[in-house]
């Protein structure tokens, strides 16, 4: 079971067949030059700048102390790495929605559940904000698992909890996870389960399903509790991934380990796109002026059709908004003025 050790700044060992099987699938996604236009080959793509990457990720770590940082960059052509931290689990927050989404796919693939299948929702199916889903039942009760899937990526807790809960549970995803070799990325809780504990609450209740009424459950709740479950949470290695896990997830997501490679490419097409990159970027709710989990997973692609794999994980911020914007922003201009 792992568990938080003392921080390693040493670069990780990544599969090679891992990245270039999903750079060759990633890159059909998100290339963005034209269909004549081919990546460059692992031998003439340009290596990684390690020294800028280890100097500016070192700065921005020590930036945000007493806040923990973990960055992974793959070039997925030719399998050169960074990583920072890049063995330690940190939180995932809402990105565990992709492990989720890669899991309730393959169920689909091997036949035992159809995105069309219909489910209608009843209270104690609910879930913590955010979740859309939550706030407008009852007026809307009944959805496809294919709407869910849409939603959970989204980032609508409800949606996931519904998903994981017919593929089996958390156990089944971690299990399949596994299964696949598709290590550093564990999945162990229901969303309603991780909220509430994160914030030292009882069991969710359906009540609970507005923000509103969750913010006042949590105004009731003596803070000495509050900052000691979010200081449990931090350090939990359940719901966790290590910067180099996601890489590899990722990779295998692209290269057709996990799912077939078209439905790889449409979950990446879900995650959404700015800056010319497709990602998803999860915050774990504020609390006590700290914020437990702050995610940033996803590729980007150069004009020339380069591709990398990125993942940001942070954990114990005492940052604002602003600030949390800013932090992975730096990450990712640093990785792109990197890359060569």
């Amino acid at each position: 079971m792992p568990r938080l050790e003392k921080p390693s700044r040493a670069n990780a060992t990544l599969s090679r067949r891992t990245v270039l099987a999903g750079g060759a699938a990633l890159g059909l996604v998100l290339g963005a030059g034209g269909c004549q236009d081919q990546p460059l080959t692992a031998s003439r793509t340009p290596r990684l700048d390690m020294d800028r990457l280890n100097t500016g990720v070192a700065e921005i770590a020590e930036r945000i102390a007493p806040g923990a940082l973990g960055v992974g960059l793959t070039n997925l052509e030719s399998g050169e790495h960074f990583s920072f931290e890049g063995e330690r689990p940190f939180p995932m927050a809402g990105a565990f929605v992709l492990p989720l989404a890669a899991a309730v796919t393959a169920e689909a693939e091997a036949g035992r559940l159809s995105l069309d299948e219909r489910t209608v929702l009843e209270a104690q199916q609910l879930s913590p904000p955010p979740s859309a889903i939550a706030e407008a039942w009852p007026a809307r009760r009944d959805f496809t698992l294919g709407e869910l899937m849409t939603a959970a990526v989204a980032g609508d807790s409800t949606a996931a909890d519904v998903l994981m809960k017919r593929i089996g549970g958390p156990g089944a995803v971690t299990a399949w996870l596994d299964a696949k070799r598709a290590r550093g990325v564990r999945v162990d809780r229901y969303a309603r389960e991780v909220m509430v504990e994160r914030h030292g609450l009882p069991s969710f209740r359906p009540e609970w399903r507005t923000e509103a009424v969750f913010q006042q459950a949590l105004a009731k709740a003596p803070q000495p509790a509050r900052l000691a479950a979010l200081q449990r949470y931090v350090a939990d290695p359940r719901d966790t991934a290590t910067p180099v896990g996601m890489l590899e997830f990722l990779g295998k997501l692209g290269g057709g380990e996990l799912v077939s490679r078209a439905a790889g490419r449409e979950l990446i097409r879900m995650i959404r796109r700015g800056e010319g990159r497709a990602h998803l970027i999860s915050t774990a709710r504020p609390d006590l002026g700290i914020t437990p989990a702050l995610v940033d997973v996803g590729v980007f692609t150069l004009p020339e059709r380069r591709a990398y794999a990125l993942t940001i994980f942070a954990s114990g911020l005492r940052l604002d908004e602003q600030a949390r914007a800013k932090l992975l922003a730096d990450v990712a201009a640093l990785a792109r003025s990197s890359v060569g």
